[in-house]
């Protein structure tokens, strides 16, 4: 019964958690505020996203309320996931814990949007739907760089598959280092 109320307490953290995610991502970007996904996400999100703004105002891309508020939904999930389960942890392994799942919630993000912006240039290379439009933005931010090093080659753009190495890089480097130094019981709620 614990394992089972574990995995719904920390289902409805994980989306909680990918949907501020979402949010700092789309600030980031500079996402079309007038899109309705973007409008969606940001109407969500608002309640608890105001107050806090109120003294951790976005600095130019960044917005701390979006990325603190992340924080905080992400390790209080651990911790309740943990409590039910009968376990216990560290402060320093929820922070640590908490910090990791908002890198690979940021991660797992621009990886599948990476994906399906991909499969939309193969499909519907000119879609002005409002989520094709929305995912085009989103990786924009990651793309842009790449492709000023990594001109396309006769029409085929190769800058997804370096931003891809560099996502799969980060994990390897920052996530997995990360989640061990948590330990367990908190690294198997990161969302590993």
């Amino acid at each position: 019964m614990s394992t089972g109320l574990a995995q719904i307490i920390q289902l409805v953290f994980h989306l909680a958690t990918y949907l501020l995610v979402l949010r700092l991502l789309l600030h980031f970007s500079k996402a079309d505020y007038f899109n309705p996904i973007t409008q969606g996400v940001v109407k969500a999100t608002n309640p608890v996203i105001l107050p806090l703004q109120t003294f951790l105002r976005p600095v130019g891309r960044l917005d701390p309320a979006s990325l603190v508020l992340a924080f905080i939904v992400k390790t209080l999930g651990i911790y309740l996931a943990i409590t039910v389960m009968g376990a216990s942890a560290g402060i320093g392994s929820l922070v640590i814990g908490g910090f990791t799942g908002v890198l690979k919630a940021i991660l797992d993000v621009y990886f599948f949007a990476l994906i399906i912006s991909i499969i939309l240039s193969w499909v519907a290379p000119q879609a002005s739907h409002p989520g094709a439009l929305l995912v085009y933005q989103l990786t924009e931010p990651l793309m842009a760089p790449v492709r000023r090093f990594i001109p396309s080659l006769g029409g085929l753009d190769l800058s997804p598959i370096f931003v891809f190495l560099g996502i799969h890089l980060a994990r390897m480097v920052l996530i997995l280092p990360l989640a061990q130094a948590a330990g367990w019981p908190v690294a198997q709620f990161i969302g590993m």
